[in-house]
């Protein structure tokens, strides 16, 4: 599973940035989710996505591939590396929440 990510804020104003992308689902239904975070582990770069229409649903979480300059969000389909990016993600997520 494999998505092309689609930057629709090229021009935009670097003052109130807002990174929006395109994403399909497995059935083809296009969603607009927006990065909110982005994390490294050996030395991969992952970024957590949310819905935004749905911002109180679950993140989701993607490793960012480049390939001729563009960039690529890719799924996580292996079970162990799955388990340890979302390990990371829980525990900085817990560190900002105990933050506020």
């Amino acid at each position: 599973m494999s998505e092309h990510v689609h930057d629709e804020n090229c021009n935009h104003d670097h003052d109130h940035e807002e990174h929006v992308f395109l994403v399909s689902d497995e059935e083809g239904n296009e969603r607009e989710m927006v990065m909110v975070f982005t994390f490294e582990s050996e030395e991969q770069v992952y970024s957590v996505l949310l819905d935004r229409n749905d911002p109180e649903a679950d993140g989701v979480i993607f490793r960012i591939e480049e390939e001729d300059g563009e960039a690529f969000l890719v799924g996580i389909e292996d079970d162990a590396e799955w388990e340890r990016v979302t390990a990371i993600y829980e525990e900085i997520a817990k560190r900002e929440n105990e933050g506020l």
